[in-house]
């Protein structure tokens, strides 16, 4: 018996959620496009086994339906799913990054004919749009479903079993301790980031020395600063009334640095290096997460032309992938710094073992 799948948004999340059921035994994957031109991108990449500008024709024969829209959009696809007649005992099943207000508008709605779980697979790209679709995106990350009470738990099995496909690792949590939780870890980051920069950006109109010191490291714990501006927004508006209470904590923590500062008390602002360290050190390295890892390994070079190419080539014949070379400083009197950039850690240690065996000074 074949599982029709249906994805609305066939981007990053939904292309690749594409890819990982495409092919397999028994199932056929369907993409819905809002537009024809975005709708020839997807059949161009092969992610799916049909394409289609028909919101009806998308979700009437699924089995699973999976919304990959914006968070800003959730509401309304689900809104539009629940006038069609749908297959019975179909489940309908998001990607959202907050889950207490679509869990409440399925909720509201009374689906007919479908069951809605709340999903949220926590893994991401630097890259987006089905272009950078790939079926090892959820390997070793945290796939999370948010059922509620009243979900069977055949239909919650259903989804888990189909989800395995991905290779990610699946975890039952309730819609409004999500949101908790990852307006903690991530969507307050991103706040602090973006606040960072702004206030480096205004001190910078008056001297532009800023910009030209910021370089480096400043730029690498900022760069979640440079996410999605209408895809934050969404998430933020969404997910306000954990962000207000999160934020105001983190006022407090700032206001007691400041204390310590006024007071001059160094052994406070020790304890409180300390304490950060302890906890840092036992977070999960090898876990994917919402903040988007980065592998990064960084040369010394000298002003030879010709010396890209040359370490681009070395890497290249030996299969491993470069996503971007960076030339940090390149001065005659200066050797260079080279950053290389790999999309995961296998291909970062086997570069690394590679160029010093060249010869090449490598750190990270």
């Amino acid at each position: 018996m074949t599982m029709h799948i249906s994805i609305f948004g066939v981007g990053l999340i939904g292309g690749s959620l594409a890819l990982c059921f495409k092919g397999k035994p028994g199932i056929t994957v369907t993409g819905y496009a809002h537009t024809e031109a975005y709708a020839e991108q997807v059949r161009s990449k092969g992610v799916v086994d049909h394409v289609t500008l028909s919101v009806e024709e998308a979700a009437r024969d699924a089995d699973v339906i999976f919304l990959c829209v914006p968070v800003g959009s959730l509401e309304y696809y689900l809104k539009q799913l629940n006038e069609i007649q749908l297959k019975p005992g179909c489940i309908i099943t998001d990607v959202g990054s907050t889950k207490a207000s679509i869990a409440e508008c399925a909720s509201q709605l009374e689906l007919k004919d479908a069951c809605f779980i709340g999903g949220h697979p926590m893994a991401g790209s630097e890259r987006s749009g089905v272009g950078a679709a790939s079926t090892l995106l959820f390997e070793n990350a945290y796939y999370v479903l948010t059922p509620a009470d009243n979900v069977p738990e055949e239909k919650l099995d259903t989804l888990a079993r189909l989800l395995a496909h991905t290779r990610a690792h699946i975890v039952r949590v309730e819609p409004r301790l999500h949101d908790e939780i990852v307006g903690a870890i991530s969507h307050l980051p991103h706040i602090i980031a973006v606040a960072l920069v702004n206030q480096i950006s205004a001190y910078n109109d008056d001297n532009a020395l800023y910009r030209t010191l910021a370089a480096g490291g400043f730029r690498d714990i900022t760069r979640i600063a440079s996410s999605d501006p209408v895809v934050w927004r969404d998430i933020l508006l969404n997910n306000r009334n954990v962000m207000l209470p999160l934020l105001r904590d983190w006022n407090e923590g700032i206001q007691r640095f400041m204390d310590m500062l006024e007071e001059g008390n160094g052994a406070a602002i020790e304890e409180a290096f300390r304490r950060a360290g302890e906890f840092r050190s036992v977070l999960p390295e090898r876990r994917k997460g919402m903040i988007v890892s980065q592998y990064d390994l960084y040369l010394d070079v000298p002003d030879h032309p010709g010396i890209i190419g040359r370490i681009a080539t070395e890497l290249g014949a030996n299969s491993i992938n470069l996503s971007n070379i960076q030339i940090i400083e390149s001065r005659e009197d200066v050797p260079g710094v080279m950053r290389l950039s790999f999309r995961n850690e296998v291909d970062q240690e086997r570069a690394k073992e590679l160029l010093l065996s060249k010869g090449h000074p490598v750190y990270q």
